[in-house]
């Protein structure tokens, strides 16, 4: 721990809480295993994958990830990727959201629509950036495809 963060840590304990200045100790000490959300985030392509893809709004939700994406060629504007613990594998769901709207004319609610688009179980870390791309049509990072694809 640097001097600077003793000096957070002893902060938070005199102004009585403890329990924040406990899980600041754990994340510096690095004993605080990273979230899912996190890992599924870095597997990715971490901010490289925000800056490239224009995703936002990440969730972490228990064993999922859930972001909000662009305009795409398959038209999903959302996607969930949870972690499947019994095969260690992805499941990835890409989905069209269309959010509830009161017609100001008639004062008639239309509910909220939920279609999906895509959606690929047991996939592995190594393909998530590989089967993002085939459905969106967005590249996840510069340099990583191959010229020889006759582009």
């Amino acid at each position: 721990m640097t001097e600077r963060e003793r000096d957070v840590y002893l902060t938070l304990c005199m102004a009585g809480r403890e329990r924040e200045a406990t899980d600041f100790r754990d994340r510096c000490e690095g004993s605080v295993p990273p979230r899912v959300a996190d890992v599924i985030l870095g597997q990715l392509g971490g901010n490289r994958f925000s800056a490239m893809t224009g995703s936002k709004n990440f969730l972490a939700d228990g064993n999922t990830l859930r972001m909000t994406l662009v305009k795409n060629k398959s038209k999903a504007n959302r996607l969930f990727i949870t972690l499947d613990e019994v095969t260690d594998t992805y499941i990835m769901r890409f989905l069209y959201y269309f959010p509830g709207r009161l017609n100001k004319k008639t004062l008639a609610w239309s509910g909220e629509k939920t279609e999906e688009v895509a959606e690929y179980k047991g996939v592995y870390a190594e393909d998530l950036r590989r089967i993002f791309t085939m459905v969106t049509g967005l590249e996840t990072s510069l340099g990583e495809r191959s010229w020889s694809d006759g582009c």
